[in-house]
């Protein structure tokens, strides 16, 4: 047999992946058992609707036999006009939609294309941990070297940005930030955003912001190419699969200079040959919504935040009951996280992500998603109850 590249040996397969296969498993055996499946409160992926008007843009367009040719790699005018539009309305953002915006098949695939574009072997890149694993896992595809940077909560899980100017930074050249962050549910602030955008021109440094969850359970969208000279060092990703419930359109852009979209542009075009027009169209329509269709999303979240804290409350893990974005993060009161999430999984059958997987300092901490239905959220508190 062939052997793989070498570059494979630094990743696994995905956590997330290799847990649903588990889950699969196990409820195969549940069915023939005749038991309940397994309640899955792992994964952030959205379970409403998108906009009906995307809906119906999609279909209506999608019947139309020009719309299914190859598309343009730097996507339809019409869309990037529409992400400058909602950029300007939403975060008071101006971006060139020919020069400033790159619409992506989500932002996973702008993470790698950002990787395979400013990254050599040997380079350096700062990675948060807690993070988003697929931070790490691109760098190490393109063997870049990973210098972690601490989030605690003591700290806000905000970069100790003292520790940071204290590292050597000689060869780093990309610095991952993602708020409102995901795991921890902590917000964003122009402060934040402002203290980012001068350690990246101090430093030389790329600030990449991934930002798709700026719009949940939040009431102020915040992004930070808003920041003076941010353009000169930062770019930003975004996507509607959160605030829209289009997770798996897998709709998203990236916002830069042009000169960076540009460099960006040039890997994307040898990798992929357009995104299927219906979806662009569909994601302009999406893009106009109004404060109604944010404001209720947010009810619902809120509803689910709720619920999500009477499971940390039984179990007695600690929590930020006004925390940002879709998922709850609790710190677990006795032993570790992935312990916690072990027995949840085996004893009761209900499935909540253990906090090592987005790194060490997330081993004390475990995280609910809010996207179940509120009375999925109550069985599934039902069934932790028998054994806890």
């Amino acid at each position: 047999m062939i052997r793989p590249a070498k570059r494979t040996e630094s990743v696994q397969e995905y956590y997330f992946s290799r847990k649903l296969k588990e889950i699969a498993q196990m409820n195969a055996s549940r069915v023939e058992a005749g038991e309940d499946l397994v309640i899955n409160l792992g994964i952030g992926s959205p379970d409403g609707m998108p906009p009906m008007d995307a809906v119906e843009a999609l279909c209506g367009s999608a019947v139309e036999a020009g719309n299914h040719a190859y598309q343009s790699y730097v996507g339809l005018p019409e869309l990037r006009k529409a992400f400058a539009d909602w950029y300007a309305r939403w975060y008071g953002v101006a971006l060139d939609p020919a020069k400033q915006i790159q619409p992506l098949v989500g932002s996973k695939e702008a993470i790698l294309l950002i990787s395979l574009t400013y990254l050599d072997k040997g380079d350096k890149v700062l990675v948060p941990d807690p993070g988003y694993p697929t931070y790490s896992s691109a760098s190490k595809l393109v063997e870049a070297e990973i210098i972690p940077y601490d989030l605690k909560e003591e700290n806000g899980w905000w970069p100790d940005f003292d520790a940071l100017e204290k590292m050597d930074l000689s060869g780093v050249k990309i610095m991952w930030t993602n708020y409102p962050n995901m795991p921890t549910g902590a917000p964003a602030s122009e402060e934040l955003y402002a203290r980012l955008v001068k350690f990246g021109k101090d430093h030389d440094i790329l600030i990449c912001n991934d930002n798709p969850y700026s719009f949940i359970l939040n009431d102020r969208p915040l992004s930070i190419l808003a920041q003076p000279g941010a353009m000169d060092c930062c770019l930003e990703l975004n996507s509607l699969s959160k605030a829209h419930n289009m997770a798996g359109w897998r709709i998203g852009m990236v916002a830069a200079q042009a000169e960076v979209i540009s460099q960006i542009l040039k890997v994307k075009s040898q990798m992929d040959s357009g995104m299927f027009k219906p979806l662009q169209l569909a994601a302009v329509q999406a893009l106009k919504q109004g404060p109604e269709w944010f404001r209720d999303l947010n009810e619902e979240y809120r509803r689910r935040r709720v619920l999500a804290g009477e499971i940390f409350d039984l179990i007695g893990a600690a929590y930020q009951k006004d925390s940002t974005g879709m998922f709850l993060w609790g710190k677990v009161s006795e032993g570790a996280g992935e312990q916690v999430s072990d027995r949840l999984l085996y004893e009761a059958g209900v499935f909540i992500t253990p906090g090592f997987i987005f790194g060490k300092n997330g081993s004390q901490y475990i995280r609910i998603s809010l996207c179940a239905k509120p009375e999925v959220l109550a069985a599934a508190k039902h069934k932790i109850e028998k054994i806890w």
